[in-house]
């Protein structure tokens, strides 16, 4: 790697930038260290960093491959890699010599893990009392499941975000992992950190951000609850007007086998996708509310999405309120003219992937740098965080650090 990428900072045009020390963005100053962990810890550190966040990613000694020359991970992009042995008690003591010098740490392991590898809270907050300390579990800190295994679909399942999603004739449909590992997980550990660091300023002390997965998705159900209590949510999953129940917010195969997303909740806006589909004063069309001809009205407007193709829709709606729009896979989506003008969408160290949002018009934020691989910056790291190179070159003799053979210092 050479430490040179083309990114698209957040709101601009692409431009070369190079990984430095000090980020640029609204976080920039910000030290965070990052215990290596799966999906929403090493999202919520990749939204800090991109912001501007000095994010210092401690890697497994033992996962340090020499074959390994690159990385494209879009998880792991705008930070450094510095891989420590953290089962030997010096690779812990260097954990909590590191935490000492930042402002938030990230871990996600099982309960009680960081507490034996002696790295919790506790053992942080004695030598760095202003230090934030997010965890990222599914299950969180507490309760009966915290000690047990699980995934995305465990906790939406639990949480009952999972029971909403699906046709109601077939059974619940994971939505990838997106509500449980990214929505519900990594941004609300981000947003958990951040109001940790806001407090921190008027009481000059960090705290614990027990950020639990299965919490999250349940969160994200806060208006539906509400529209249960008021007596608008009263079907089961695929009858209700935002579950696809509805038969004008749902989607519908066009005539080359793709897709368009339908969604004139409003009068107005529906008025207009009746008139593009040729169905505007049609006697005999049931109303856009008769729940009781719901299955007419859908068979109604299939027929009519099935008479052009995806993209000739798209070009029909585009200049209306009608609310529809070509459903995207995520590898053609930046071709999308709105996705381009915005570029949602950048390339940074031969990968696409999503830029930084959201977006800041005095600090903007910035993919900061490519993905490391494990271990590529161990040496050049440990003297950025202060430990001095005598000390250094014992860690790395007695490999409790391990740097990378072929990567060097080259960030």
């Amino acid at each position: 790697m050479n430490g040179d990428d083309t990114t698209a900072p957040s709101g601009g045009s692409a431009e070369t930038v190079s990984l430095g020390i000090a980020g640029r963005g609204p976080l920039a100053g910000l030290r965070v260290l990052e215990i290596a962990s799966m999906a929403p810890g090493p999202f919520a550190c990749t939204v800090l960093a991109d912001l501007g966040a000095e994010v210092l990613r401690v890697d497994r000694a033992s996962d340090v491959d020499p074959g390994t020359l690159g990385s494209v991970d879009p998880l792991a992009r705008g930070r450094r890699s510095l891989a420590v042995d953290l089962k030997h008690p010096e690779g812990a003591a260097l954990v909590r010599r590191l935490a000492a010098q930042a402002d938030v740490l990230v871990e996600g392991f099982r309960p009680g893990v960081a507490e034996r590898l002696g790295i919790g809270p506790e053992d942080c907050r004695a030598v760095n009392p202003r230090l934030v300390y997010g965890r990222m579990t599914g299950w969180g800190q507490s309760g009966p499941l915290a000690p047990r295994a699980g995934h995305d679909i465990t906790y939406l399942a639990v949480s009952g975000a999972l029971g909403l999603i699906g046709p109601p004739d077939r059974p619940p449909v994971p939505p990838v992992n997106l509500v449980g590992d990214f929505g519900g997980g990594g941004l609300l550990l981000a947003f958990g950190i951040l109001a940790a660091l806001y407090e921190r300023e008027r009481s000059g002390l960090g705290q614990v951000v027990d950020a639990a997965m299965v919490d999250g998705a349940a969160l994200l159900t806060t208006a539906l609850h509400g529209l249960r209590t008021a007596g608008q949510w009263a079907g089961d999953r695929g009858e209700n007007l935002l579950d696809g129940g509805a038969p004008f917010y749902t989607t519908y195969e066009t005539a080359d086998g793709g897709y368009v997303a339908v969604g004139p909740l409003e009068e107005r806006f529906y008025a207009q996708l009746l008139d593009g589909l040729g169905l505007a004063g049609d006697s005999e069309l049931p109303g856009q509310y008769d729940r009781e001809r719901w299955p007419e009205l859908r068979q109604r407007l299939a027929a009519a999405f099935k008479e052009r193709t995806r993209d000739e829709w798209t070009a029909l709606f585009e200049p209306t309120d009608a609310c529809v729009a070509p459903v995207l896979s995520p590898w053609e989506a930046h071709l999308h003219p709105h996705n381009a003008a915005r570029t949602v969408f950048t390339e940074a160290g031969g990968a696409r992937q999503p830029a930084p949002a959201p977006r800041f018009d005095r600090t903007p934020g910035r993919i900061q740098g490519p993905s490391p691989v494990v271990g590529q910056d161990s040496r050049g790291a440990l003297a950025d965080w202060g430990v001095d190179a005598s000390e250094a070159a014992r860690l790395l003799d007695a490999a409790v650090v391990v740097q990378h053979p072929h990567t060097g210092e080259n960030r």
